[in-house]
């Protein structure tokens, strides 16, 4: 009869173990997801596709969203296109970046957080303009 009890018990401590750990992959945070920075030399997009005062995110050929702002005539910047709360990809809004996922909203300007729940910026990607095309550095 010990027998049995030891293995009921051996079986419900790993049930139990098993669902905490389901649960703890569902509701805990999962840390700042990683964005992958594109190679050097990249064309985003051609400039002429990105008014002034405006921003876009594209994908590059490895599946990478980059946020591109365009703050001047000749002045362009750009960010990680993934949300650094749960790693959702961002859109472009009128004056800022937005999650669709939960919310968070980050300034063309720089990056930073406007809204949570995401708590940091956007990550920088080196950028500039060769040949009439934004180009990653």
């Amino acid at each position: 009869m010990s027998g049995n009890i030891d293995r009921r018990a051996v079986l419900r401590g790993s049930g139990i173990g098993a669902c905490t750990l389901a649960l703890a992959a569902c509701t805990t945070d999962r840390g700042e997801p990683e964005a992958a920075d594109p190679e050097a030399g990249v064309v985003l997009l051609q400039l002429s596709d990105l008014p002034v005062g405006s921003a876009k995110v594209v994908t590059t050929e490895d599946d990478a969203p980059v946020a591109v702002v365009r703050s001047g005539e000749k002045e362009v910047h750009a960010f990680s296109g993934v949300c650094t709360h749960q790693g959702c990809t961002i859109e472009a809004e009128k004056k800022q970046f937005q999650c669709p996922c939960h919310g968070s909203q980050f300034a063309f300007a720089d990056g930073s957080v406007q809204h949570g729940p995401a708590e940091q910026p956007l990550p920088e990607i080196e950028v500039g303009i060769e040949n009439g095309a934004v180009v990653t550095r």
